[in-house]
């Protein structure tokens, strides 16, 4: 048996050799910079069109497209609602103008250009980066009567979209930090405050030596000054103990402050001065360790709620989520797989790694009960037809059914026993295999049409994405910046429609802002282009 008939034969082995291929070729950097995970696709158009006997059954469509929304919604769904809470309607108002425009731009180019209804669809989502709203369309025309042509020209708007989709974002960006003069640096002392996610914190030992920092509760202290720090243990009276709210200094005692390095510079001024660390070395009282969390029982439960200080005499000073440092404060979430910081009294540290679960293995596990149930919901909901008018209606599929789902639970975060969030390193996984799967499927099964179709016209549709692409970003920044005054490294994060963008705009601004509105428009601007994009072809076509 050749290997073409053995590849033709083993749709698994199909499956995984455009993944593998594609992750590899798309972890090259250059200049810096990689395609990642979206290779995928590329790769699967070049595995495609080298027999038409390569196909990808539809249910890995289905099984990648729903998975990874899912796993989206129930991540970005806390960001969501919490913005809501916090802005009002700002940000959704602002998302839903800018997709308008975005769309009524998108047709002015395909009445100025001249080509199909299918094209324009294809384009839309391509240099919008957004994979569900492609196979919205891609769903609908495989459910009606529409010509092979009609599919494939879908498919090669979508394909040639998209890699200008990356570099368009990447290039507005640029152009309107110019434009605007930003520096990120100033920005970010103003909104360090307002997004605690940089891990650039720091830890030091002081000596209370002003009067001001003295005789005051330490929560009257630091009410009115906007600082993200967390005391730890504090020396005074030849007693070494941990700082609460209620604790108050004198002149001599000696702490552990930590927080971002920033606002350990302002503290000290109004505290006293550096010592050497050393004070707080003896830890046979006291000692410090990262603890996994792994027990669920914990998980979508505030710090404030476990009352830690008066069941241990214990402190939590910081969680790292990911690659993010947080301090720990009353009103964070725990998820699993948190790293939480323990200072704590020697005798207690066993007790207290066993009420966290403290087990690497267990806090990486996926709840299948909970996760299959909340995607079974996303799925029956995907079927729901919404009325829009004059009997024309569309649904949300198995694309937006499953990311409403996910937002609603993610927000809610545990319904009685039931924990619906996923631990961070799961959450990671489940969305590069659900994309991978998606990527890999749209290329494969359409590989033959792609190459069949590319023509002339294909630089009509190159032409009208650069377009469409560079203007979307500028559009973005400069509604978001100029008139909903919203900060510009966030609004990076809003037009970082791709993994890529993303990481970009991070490494741009020296922070993690971008990362807040990245979640913050991700979930709004995959359903409403998933809708529009069904519209635009039911209402041109």
């Amino acid at each position: 048996m050749s290997l073409t008939q053995l590849i033709e034969n083993n749709e698994v082995l199909l499956l995984f050799m455009v993944i593998s291929v594609g992750v590899l070729i798309g972890s090259i950097n250059f200049r810096g910079k990689s395609l990642g995970v979206s290779m995928v696709l590329f790769v699967g158009i070049l595995f495609g069109s080298l027999n038409a006997d390569f196909k990808v059954s539809e249910i890995i469509l289905i099984l990648g497209i729903s998975i990874f929304l899912y796993s989206v919604g129930l991540n970005s769904g806390p960001i969501f609602f919490q913005s809501y809470k916090k802005n009002g309607m700002r940000d959704i108002l602002f998302a839903l103008s800018t997709i308008v425009l975005i769309s009524l731009l998108a047709v002015s180019l395909w009445c100025i250009f001249g080509f199909d209804v299918a094209s324009l669809t294809g384009i839309y989502a391509g240099t919008s980066n957004n994979t569900p709203a492609f196979a919205a369309v891609l769903e609908y025309l495989q459910s009606t009567e529409n010509t092979t042509q009609e599919m494939s020209n879908l498919v090669v708007a979508y394909t040639l979209a998209y890699p200008i989709g990356i570099v368009g974002s990447m290039a507005g960006i640029i152009i309107m930090q110019r434009l605007l003069k930003i520096d990120f640096k100033e920005e970010y002392k103003k909104l360090r405050s307002q997004f605690p996610l940089d891990n650039n914190l720091t830890s030091v030992a002081l000596e209370i030596t002003k009067d001001s920092a003295t005789n005051i509760p330490v929560r009257d202290f630091l009410h009115g000054r906007d600082w993200n720090l967390k005391f730890g243990r504090v020396w005074q009276e030849g007693k070494l103990s941990l700082v609460n709210w209620d604790t108050t200094f004198a002149l001599g005692d000696k702490v552990m402050l930590l927080g971002s390095e920033e606002d350990v510079k302002e503290a000290i001024k109004d505290l006293g001065q550096k010592i050497p660390k050393n004070v707080f070395y003896n830890q046979e009282e006291f000692d410090s360790r990262r603890i996994f969390v792994s027990n669920p029982n914990l998980a979508g439960r505030t710090l404030a709620s476990l009352d830690l200080p008066k069941k241990y005499n214990a402190l939590i000073t910081r969680i790292r989520r990911g690659d993010n440092d947080m301090l720990a404060h009353g009103d964070t979430v725990l998820e699993l797989g948190d790293r939480v910081r323990v200072v704590a009294a020697r005798n207690e540290l066993k007790e207290l790694s066993a009420y966290f679960g403290d087990s690497y293995h267990q806090s990486s596990q996926l709840n299948l009960v909970s996760f299959g149930f909340g995607l079974v919901l996303g799925l029956l909901l995907g079927t729901v037809d919404i009325p829009i008018w004059s009997g024309l209606s569309i649904h949300l599929g198995f694309a937006g059914g499953p990311l409403v789902m996910g937002l609603i639970l993610g927000a809610l975060k545990r319904t009685g026993p039931i924990l619906w969030t996923l631990p961070y390193s799961t959450s990671v996984v489940i969305q590069q295999l659900g994309l991978m799967f998606l990527l890999a499927y749209i290329g494969v099964n359409n590989g033959v049409l792609f190459i069949q179709s590319l023509s002339l016209e294909s630089v009509k549709l190159v032409a009208a994405a650069t377009l469409l692409s560079i203007s979307s970003s500028l559009i973005i920044i400069a509604i978001g910046y100029k008139i909903a005054k919203i900060p510009f490294s966030l609004l990076m994060g809003m037009v970082s429609n791709q993994p890529a963008v993303f990481e970009f705009a991070n490494e741009r601004s020296g922070s993690k802002i971008p990362q807040m509105g990245y979640a913050l428009i991700l979930p709004i601007a995959l359903i409403i282009q998933l809708i529009i994009a069904q519209l635009m072809y039911m209402l041109l076509v």
